[in-house]
């Protein structure tokens, strides 16, 4: 039985240093290998097309284009229309709670870390992203979307698809936007914990949505949290 393939990573910093430090520790790990490197995001654009990986770590301020430009274009609907396997990014940041996160979130990446990461986080990080889960914790990215200062408006219409949901699922859907846990949930509403992950899982179809973190994004975008 052959080993699967390793996970295949780009590195996008304008730091050489810290783009040649993250290479040597992901190259060290038996399961990735680092495919591309560039320095800023309008050169990552080119070596994603050319290398095909499977996760990008995204440096969010750079000259040129920076990392909330380039994870706008690498999920556009004609770039995401023309990849042949999925794309995951993952946005790197210097300050917690960044709201520039917050903005490559809403645009599809699926998490950020914060540069000081241990080398085993950031490996554990890649895996995870890679496997389908984000790396950030639903009750921090509300936090985060609550700290916006932008002034962005909500959305001029909210999804024809959320009035589907049931009036259980939209308790739980408002709990989980709020960070709430599963088990959370399940106490407050004195329900389990396998009725808030049915339904949770109800909700994501309903809505097409990813995961618990595009839920919490859904939520703050469309301005449809219980007050």
């Amino acid at each position: 039985m052959t080993d699967p393939s390793p996970i295949r990573v780009v590195l996008v910093d304008d730091q050489q240093l810290f783009r040649e430090g993250v290479a040597i520790m992901i190259d060290a790990q038996p399961d990735m290998e680092v495919v591309g490197r560039a320095s800023d995001g309008q050169e990552s654009l080119e070596v994603i097309a050319a290398s095909e990986p499977d996760v990008v770590l995204m440096d969010i301020r750079m000259p040129v284009m920076d990392g909330v430009a380039a994870t706008r274009e690498l999920f556009s609907p004609v770039a995401t229309a023309a990849r042949t396997k999925p794309l995951k990014v993952v946005v790197l940041t210097t300050f917690n709670l960044d709201l520039s996160a917050a903005t490559a979130i809403r645009l599809g990446a699926s998490g950020f870390l914060l540069k000081d990461s241990t080398p085993e986080f950031l490996a554990a990080s890649i895996r995870a992203v890679h496997s389908g889960a984000s790396v950030i914790a639903p009750a921090a990215l509300s936090e985060l979307f609550s700290t916006r200062t932008d002034g962005r408006a909500p959305a001029a219409e909210v999804p024809a698809s959320f009035a589907t949901l049931s009036t259980r699922e939209r308790a739980i859907f408002d709990l989980a936007a709020r960070g709430r846990s599963n088990g959370e949930i399940a106490d407050e509403l004195f329900v389990s914990n396998h009725t808030v992950k049915s339904h949770i899982s109800s909700i994501l179809t309903k809505l097409d949505l990813r995961d618990r973190v595009q839920l919490v994004v859904f939520a703050h975008e469309y301005g449809v949290l219980q007050q």
